[in-house]
């Protein structure tokens, strides 16, 4: 198979991702989730009276399973075509939209929420802090600074490493120093396994900050390397990093 007929194959980088949708490469990869469950970990300390803020909900796929009242329910999202999707998809239902800029600024009063919830969005500690009322839980999962580094260094030049400071340890200092109470804590590390070349495509299209200058024609021979390794094993292999915390304002 020549490069022209590889890339006429390898056709995922034109899907549009709507929200954080993974579905399309439900079947061709394979992403463990990690041994908690982040919406049963928000059930347990949410009640339906409570403000409930999502902090870079995506297109709110995974604010909707958890299903709570929306009338006490707000959200924010930077990223415009999905702040554009949650107009159209959270704002009917009676959701508060919010669109947000820079972290250290959130649209909201002092001591407005009775939990905040975040996953894999970049927070501001103090901001948080400055929002959730006396005695809120702030609930965390975060994908942590080992997530891809395998790929990345492989797919892209010159990387510079994730940030070592973005640890379970280091929120965990943080929040106990503005007096947080740290309730739960768990991480783990696990591999990641890409079925077919365009299923990798689709993920490093959507995670672009994890892979910028991503493209088929400019990483064609790496891409090229990759597809030997399925042909050879079935898959090729990258690692994935997840932690998650849970916390209450004291």
């Amino acid at each position: 198979m020549t490069k022209t007929d590889l890339m006429k194959k390898w056709n995922d980088e034109a899907h549009a991702m709507h929200g954080w949708d993974f579905s399309h490469i439900k079947e061709r990869w394979d992403c463990p989730n990690p041994p908690w469950n982040y919406q049963s970990l928000v059930r347990t300390y949410l009640k339906d009276s409570d403000i409930l803020l999502d902090m870079g909900t995506g297109g709110g796929e995974i604010l909707l399973t958890i299903g709570h009242p929306p009338e006490n329910t707000c959200i924010t999202e930077a990223y415009i075509p999905n702040f554009e999707l949650c107009k159209k998809t959270l704002a009917p239902l009676g959701i508060t939209v919010a669109q947000t800029f820079i972290d250290d600024k959130l649209p909201f009063d002092d001591n407005v929420f009775d939990c905040i919830i975040n996953r894999h969005e970049s927070f501001d500690i103090n901001e948080v802090n400055r929002v959730l009322k006396r005695g809120g839980y702030f609930i965390t999962q975060q994908v942590g600074n080992q997530n891809s580094v395998d790929l990345i260094n492989r797919f892209v030049e010159d990387f510079n490493p994730h940030s070592t400071s973005h640890t379970i340890g280091t929120y965990v200092n943080a929040l106990e120093q503005l007096d947080f109470q740290i309730i739960a804590t768990d991480e783990v590390i696990y591999p990641v396994k890409f079925f077919d070349i365009g299923a990798f495509i689709f993920y490093a299209m959507a995670c672009v900050w994890e892979f910028p200058g991503f493209s088929i024609e400019k990483n064609i021979e790496k891409l090229m390397e990759c597809q030997k390794e399925i042909e050879s094993s079935g898959y090729f292999m990258g690692t994935g990093h997840r932690f998650v915390l849970v916390s209450r304002k004291r």
